[in-house]
């Protein structure tokens, strides 16, 4: 009779524990938001530069010279000198508008929404085509859906872009949406952590932050992703602990561009056809982790879906929301099945 009451307590025990470690509250911290992100309304900015040239000279360590104007809550619009390179991978390779980074000098963003970010990261859509500014919508929401469940995430800021690609004898302008990513040293510096860049086994990572990292990339569908190789994935030192912060959601299910595909795992069998199959990839931990993990999903439904609701009337194609919105319902069919939670995740974490 003694044992199931010894287990119950440990449970419990555990449970409160890492909940107590986990859900630390960033207004504990005393760094602040920075004006930039605490914005909630999306920000109108212009950028002009060569798309080619940006592609051709620029590189991790070279930039070229260029403004960025921003309009302000009053329609009056201001401007920034700033420093500007293509980054990325995939994307930068594959698209035609190739993701930036942004560098902005102290004394040039003093008094400005900018202040406090000397580094930003902007994602535009990969190609000229249709749904591409839904799918930066999409992309956008992934992040600010991590951010309901967890108090360790990148900031970020949806956009309205007046693109002007220079050519020599012509311009050209394009309209897009886009978004602003906090800088990882800025995410760190917020959290009173740092960031930590070498390899490490996610078994090694706290274990509550690391099961809401896997989780949460099986609800949007990515296995765009390693812990262990911080690939699409940032490792911050907080409290003596390891922290995962997941980015670039582009070939994850939930956004579903057109050039997705499903990614190649070294050592692992994926047996998926689709990026919109899904598959879990964290590693075995206690059940009553696992159990924590998917109370704090259940929990924030509600607001998840809220929060996909608020930014339907920025779909260009309202079929891209529906089918955004019946993904994230599926997700929460395995959540509240008792029987498909133990076979879709926990039965199928990791054990290498």
């Amino acid at each position: 009779m003694n044992k199931p009451i010894g287990v119950f307590i440990f449970t419990l025990s555990v449970l409160f524990y890492y909940s107590g470690y986990s859900q630390k509250p960033e207004s504990a911290n005393n760094v602040q938001v920075s004006e930039l992100f605490l914005g909630v309304q999306t920000m109108p900015i212009k950028l002009s530069y060569s798309i080619k040239d940006l592609k051709k000279e620029t590189n991790d360590s070279t930039y070229i010279d260029s403004k960025l104007s921003y309009k302000l809550t009053d329609d009056t619009w201001k401007s920034l000198e700033i420093e500007l390179r293509a980054r990325g991978n995939y994307r930068l390779k594959n698209c035609y508008f190739p993701p930036l980074k942004v560098k902005i000098k102290k004394s040039d963003s003093k008094d400005s929404p900018f202040e406090g970010n000397k580094s930003l990261k902007i994602v535009l859509p990969c190609l000229v085509q249709r749904d591409n500014n839904d799918n930066v919508v999409k992309e956008y929401l992934a992040y600010k859906l991590f951010e309901l469940i967890s108090p360790y995430h990148f900031k970020t800021r949806l956009l309205d872009v007046d693109l002007e690609n220079v050519k020599r004898n012509s311009s050209k302008s394009y309209n897009l949406k886009g978004f602003f990513i906090e800088d990882d040293k800025t995410v760190a510096k917020r959290l009173e952590g740092k960031v930590y860049e070498r390899k490490m086994h996610p078994l090694s990572q706290e274990p509550v932050a690391s099961i809401r990292n896997a989780l949460f990339q099986y609800m949007i569908g990515n296995t765009d992703f390693s812990q262990a190789y911080q690939h699409n994935v940032k490792v911050i030192y907080i409290d003596k602990e390891m922290v995962p912060i997941p980015y670039d959601f582009d070939m994850s299910g939930f956004v579903n561009t057109s050039y997705a595909v499903v990614s190649v795992i070294p050592g692992e069998r994926v047996s998926l056809e689709s990026v919109t199959q899904r598959k879990y990839r964290g590693f075995v931990r206690d059940e009553a982790l696992f159990e924590q993990v998917r109370q704090e999903f259940i929990k924030n439904k509600k607001e998840m879906f809220s929060l996909l609701d608020s930014h339907e009337h920025m779909f260009e194609n309202a079929d891209e929301f529906s089918i955004a919105r019946e993904y994230l319902s599926s997700f929460f069919e395995v959540m509240v099945n008792n029987e498909k939670f133990k076979t879709e995740i926990v039965n199928s974490a990791r054990k290498e």
